[in-house]
């Protein structure tokens, strides 16, 4: 152990500098400044403001680099750093991007994909165990790639600020090593024998909206005198050992043995009390359905009174009763009033005598020592705040655990407000961090979410609940702390507190900072994954300082948000990323994906923001390896989304030729030029999927979309004109310059990857089709013998898809060779069957003018072919008519139909006008 932490502290040497007494008066200064900004109603009315007093919100907070509440001194801070920025470009030699022409010129990246997952075994990973993160080393890659040192990068949703720990140990070059690249003398970096990026810390800018996640934000990137630190640490832990030590202490082997000596208690078990519903009879959980011998729970056991078959969640076959728990009426003494609470009662305790550790059951001392416990007042402070009514926090309201001390024993509760109060008696500059380890355990650890894992190694709370199972594990409070005090002992020399702004408020707030970051790294909400407020509000009650959730970005039964509200905000957030970064630059979303709907809304969302998507990948964890998401049914999947803001030249010249098809051609130019060029991998070319015709009709035509503009070709128009303008290679679009580059990379490959498509609706099948026909991408012409046991392979059809035969599907898109076989058209003959296939499809959708009433299956390529001509029309009202008649979730599923209504909406006169479409 000695070894190993020896070796830690070479990787991350600890900061060892004492505060100055300029350090002090600024400190003060600042302070002062912070207190007077707090009195500011409209400084307090900033979105997202937490919920705290001006006490709480101060106590903690260390500006000008961190407060709990938006951070007044970020445009005064940025400002400075702006000016370092480019004294370091000019130091390291890097090109002059002072200006929007200059950085044109001087920036270059392509899109960017990397293993989330990469570090997750890291201690500093480990140290807290906040609901979500994304490892500090697998940002780094990132980083590095989009990023030089000195920029300034921003993450709107930190959590607990991983993306910080990433900017600033760019700068550390072990660390960096330790990713697989090599770094020389000068401080370059590369990947093999290509030159990637540069030594040296970049700034960062981290926001979040929770009080609690922004606090251990500053503590991860803020270093401090780990030595002296650890010292005070320790000299308090024995304090704190001398007060209440007692309460954790048992008689070994047990009271009424003569030669009894005293253990340790690492951990006391709880047990529920349930009733048999038949006979009314009292039973332990863990004395009827726990087998202690095979350390396993039974799903089903037999009633001690009458011999019933009883379970807590029987199953219809079993024939088994559901048993309830026993609920008590007890008084509260800090709520002073009478309660009722579900019983649990001790029945295991693990203890230590030495190195060695033992069992028994709770004897008589044991139970005195308990009620003794119980009985007593707390001479210290602690947050009784009221659970607040949500999607996660009925379960334990259901059974009496209505406020935040419930959550405790008393012995557990009593121990933890002693420490909290210890805070006090550490300098300035340490009762933060004492502060962070503290709120690492008293939220989960040191609760009664923590279940009981029959002995195994790792009691725990179950992830992203506050549920309460029925045996809990009651820990030794002081033995947590003085193990989390280690653990988050891991300053590195290159983190340091002028490095990084850490602020608390809504990421939809704008910070009147555009044009400031020159990176994003983002890992946003998940939908209804995570009610983050819920889960986070035992720590922040201990804080002082609560999530304000009117701007929380989730879908919430409670909090009545749905998916549209949850993109509204997650769209704002988007928006004000937008405005800060740079023209040219990069965001890189992290998307755990559960749901097709909440994808199609991060997508979305994305591109109104005035965004382009430039790739979206997906990890494969069986694999390691990153394949493209092609389609829109990217299930249960990790997603790197790669978007990118275009060019201020570009904006300014599709301001003036926004909705006329130069301008339709000069976005598709534009785009290319940031995708990326396809790779050689085991001889393979990695297909480009964003480079395919019907990708890029897609990107031209949402671009223009959530612009308002008219959109000047239709698909057909388009991948004719596509074949004029640019030069085709295995079925993906190149410039000029990036098709000869092509070729000369083509030579040395064996063939073209097969993209693999989720087929779903018609617009799916016929891309698998051109894929499977394509004599490069695919297995050239086919019968319709051989085609159909494949496609029917792939097939997984939308419940609102209203799919053709394939043999239609055939007829309508390709065409036939004189051996009955099925081949790709030539882009000219194929614009010829588009224009045909359109006009079929316009007959369709006019049905869906005529009629009234739910359509619950429909054909979707014949509603967005109507969609298509109403938008350029101007008719937005019968887009909005038509969509009001379809399936709400066939909306939210389809990216296409849904920016088409959404856009739409926005636009629609109040009296719409009847036309057929034909």
């Amino acid at each position: 152990m000695a070894s190993n932490q020896k070796a830690f502290e070479e990787i991350f040497p600890f900061e060892t500098k004492k505060p100055t007494a300029q350090d002090r008066i600024d400190k003060e200064y600042y302070r002062k400044r912070l207190a007077a900004y707090l009195k500011d109603p409209e400084f307090r009315a900033i979105e997202g403001f937490p919920i705290g007093s001006d006490e709480a919100i101060l106590e903690l907070s260390d500006p000008p680099f961190y407060t709990a509440c938006p951070n007044p001194f970020l445009p005064e801070i940025l400002e400075q750093w702006q000016q370092e920025r480019q004294v370091l470009r000019r130091e390291l030699g890097l090109p002059d991007d002072s200006d929007i022409s200059k950085s044109e010129k001087a920036y270059k990246r392509e899109p960017f994909a990397a293993d989330v997952s990469e570090g997750k075994n890291d201690p500093i990973y480990n140290a807290h165990s906040y609901h979500t993160k994304v490892p500090h080393k697998a940002i780094m890659r990132y980083i590095l790639h989009y990023t030089d040192p000195g920029d300034v990068v921003f993450d709107g949703f930190c959590g607990t600020g991983m993306t910080g720990v990433a900017a600033q140990l760019c700068g550390d070059k072990k660390t960096v090593e330790s990713l697989g690249y090599r770094v020389d003398q000068k401080g370059r970096i590369y990947e093999g024998k290509k030159l990637i990026s540069m030594l040296g810390a970049r700034k960062v800018v981290l926001n979040d909206l929770s009080p609690a996640a922004t606090f251990i934000a500053y503590n991860y990137n803020t270093p401090v005198d780990a030595v002296a630190f650890e010292k005070e640490a320790k000299r308090i832990l024995m304090e704190l050992e001398q007060e209440c030590g007692w309460m954790y202490e048992t008689w070994h082997p047990h009271v009424d043995n003569h030669q009894r000596v005293k253990g340790k208690i690492n951990y006391t078990v709880w047990s529920d009390v349930f009733h048999c519903p038949n006979c009314g009879n009292e039973m332990v959980f863990w004395d009827v359905a726990v087998d202690q011998a095979q350390k396993t729970i039974k799903d089903i056991w037999d009633c001690p009174g009458c011999g019933s078959l009883l379970s807590k969640s029987p199953k219809r076959s079993s024939g088994a009763l559901k048993v309830e728990r026993v609920m008590d009426k007890l008084f509260d003494r800090a709520l002073n009033e009478t309660i009722t609470q579900a019983r649990q009662v001790p029945v295991l305790i693990n203890y230590s005598l030495g190195k060695k550790r033992y069992e028994k059951q709770p004897d008589k001392a044991d139970l005195d020592l308990i009620k003794k416990i119980d009985e007593s007042d707390i001479p210290y402070s602690f947050p009784t705040n009221k659970l607040p009514v949500g999607d996660k926090t009925s379960e334990p309201i259901r059974i009496g655990m209505t406020h935040v001390h419930h959550f405790y024993t008393k012995r557990n509760l009593f121990v933890s407000a002693l420490i909290k109060n210890a805070m006090s008696s550490l300098h300035r500059s340490y009762q933060l961090r004492w502060s962070v380890i503290f709120q690492s355990i008293c939220g989960s650890l040191s609760t009664k979410l923590t279940r009981y894992n029959m002995g195994k190694r790792g009691n725990g709370p179950l992830s992203g609940t506050l549920y309460v199972a029925s045996l809990v594990a009651e820990a030794n409070v002081l033995t947590l702390m003085g193990g989390k005090i280690k653990d988050f002992l891991f300053d590195p020399k290159t983190i340091t507190k002028a490095s990084s702004i850490v602020e608390c408020k809504s990421s939809g707030n704008s910070l009147n900072q555009k044009g400031s970051m020159d990176y994003i790294f983002i890992d946003p909400p998940f939908g209804g994954n995570l009610m983050y407020s819920e889960l986070n509000f035992l720590w922040e009650s201990w804080l002082g300082v609560l999530t304000a959730i009117a701007q929380e970005a989730i879908i919430s039964k409670e909090q009545r948000k749905n998916l549209i509200d949850y993109q509204i905000l997650i769209q704002a957030s988007f928006s004000v990323c937008f405005d800060l970064l740079k023209p040219g630059r990069w965001m890189t979303v992290e998307f755990h994906n559960s749901q097709n709907s909440v994808w199609n809304a991060i997508q979305e969302a994305i591109q109104q923001a005035g965004f382009v998507i430039a790739d979206v990948r997906t990890l494969d964890k069986q694999q390691t390896t990153f394949k493209q998401v092609t389609t829109n049914a990217a299930v249960k999947q990790d997603l790197i989304i790669s978007a990118y803001k275009p060019h201020a030249s570009f904006e300014q010249q599709f301001e003036i030729q926004g909705g006329s098809v130069q301008g339709a051609w000069e976005f598709v130019r534009q785009h290319l030029d940031q995708l990326p060029m396809p790779g050689i991998i085991d001889g393979i070319v990695e297909m480009q999927a964003e480079r395919t015709p019907y990708l890029l009709y897609d990107r031209m035509l949402a671009f223009h979309l959530t612009r308002g503009l008219t959109i000047p070709l239709d698909s057909s128009e388009f991948y004719r004109g596509l074949s004029d303008r640019f030069l085709t290679r295995d079925g993906m679009a190149f410039t000029n310059a990036q098709a000869n580059a092509y070729d000369e990379q083509r030579l040395l490959a064996e063939k073209v990857e097969q993209l693999s498509l989720f087929v779903s609706d018609e617009n799916s099948t016929r891309q698998w089709l051109r894929i499977e026909l394509d004599t490069d991408a695919g297995n050239g012409p086919q019968t319709y013998a051989e085609l159909q046991p494949k496609f029917l392979k792939q097939l997984h059809q939308s419940r609102f898809e209203q799919l053709p035969e394939l043999l239609e599907i055939l007829k309508e898109n390709f065409l036939l060779d004189d051996q009955d076989r099925w081949y790709v058209p030539d882009l000219n003959k194929q614009a010829d069957l588009e224009a045909l296939r359109t006009a079929s499809l316009l007959r369709e959708f006019n049905q869906f003018i005529q009629g009234k009433g739910k359509i619950r299956a429909f054909r979707s390529e014949a509603v967005k072919a109507g969609f298509s001509k109403a938008w350029r029309e101007h008719d937005y009202n019968l887009i909005v008519r038509v969509a009001e008649r379809l399936p709400e979730q066939a909306l939210q599923e389809d990216p296409q139909l849904k920016v088409y209504v959404d856009n739409a909406r926005g636009r629609a006169r109040l009296e719409p006008k009847q036309e057929l479409l034909f």
